[in-house]
């Protein structure tokens, strides 16, 4: 069976599972039970006036084990990964040096619990889970440590987004690198929007928040 946007509730109140149709062979063990996520990105025109370009949209997918009411059970999850960049001039040179990703995990709830393994984490964390997934032409990324905080409107609410900033290398050079991250739910998903570029480049600071504030749930 699967779920996008919706909850698999319990029944009764002994906890046990309800057997709803198409839930026959998750309830007995034989197949898992797989959540779908909607896709989230920034709209074109926001990334056309950025002048950022798509480098990758791919929907993958996690499974694991949980028990629910006192029962081992398979769960399989899809999310959607959307990861666009920028060619920057830095050190007389175009590179690939500004990023945007935008990810949606759907919410896994089942029996009034959350089954995302990314549901309790902070920005902070969840940026380390991220970050490694967004590839330019600057080094692995060091000595992450948070600046700030402040809000944006983002798919009809105020979100709190934090600011990081970390070191890499380049051609021998250190470069401090400014990461933006926020996480959300919205539409029954999990949303997560990252941003990096070098620090130095005020202007695309401004463009990362543009693309956030631009974002679309549903895509």
């Amino acid at each position: 069976m699967t779920l996008s946007r919706r909850s698999l509730l319990a029944a009764g109140a002994t906890g046990t599972i309800a057997l709803t149709a198409g839930c026959l062979g998750f309830v007995l063990g034989n197949e898992p039970l797989t959540f779908d996520s909607d896709r989230v990105a920034p709209t074109d025109e926001a990334l056309g006036d950025a002048g950022y370009e798509e480098q990758s949209v791919k929907e993958d997918s996690i499974e694991r084990s949980e028990e629910v009411a006192g029962i081992e059970r398979d769960f399989k999850a899809s999310f959607w990964r959307s990861v666009y960049t920028k060619k920057v001039e830095y050190m007389g040179q175009k590179r690939e040096g500004a990023a945007f990703a935008a990810v949606s995990i759907p919410g896994m709830e089942v029996a009034g619990r959350s089954l995302n393994p990314l549901d309790d984490m902070s920005n902070e964390r969840l940026l380390e889970r991220f970050l490694n997934q967004i590839e330019t032409d600057q080094g692995a990324i060091k000595n992450i440590t948070h600046q700030d905080s402040f809000d944006l409107e983002i798919l009809g609410g105020g979100r709190t987004v934090d600011t990081f900033l970390g070191e890499s290398e380049l051609e021998g050079e250190t470069i401090d690198i400014e990461i933006k991250v926020t996480s959300f739910s919205h539409e029954g998903d999990m949303l997560v929007l990252l941003g990096l570029l070098p620090k130095m480049l005020t202007e695309e600071s401004a463009n990362v928040e543009v693309l956030m504030e631009s974002a679309e749930h549903p895509v």
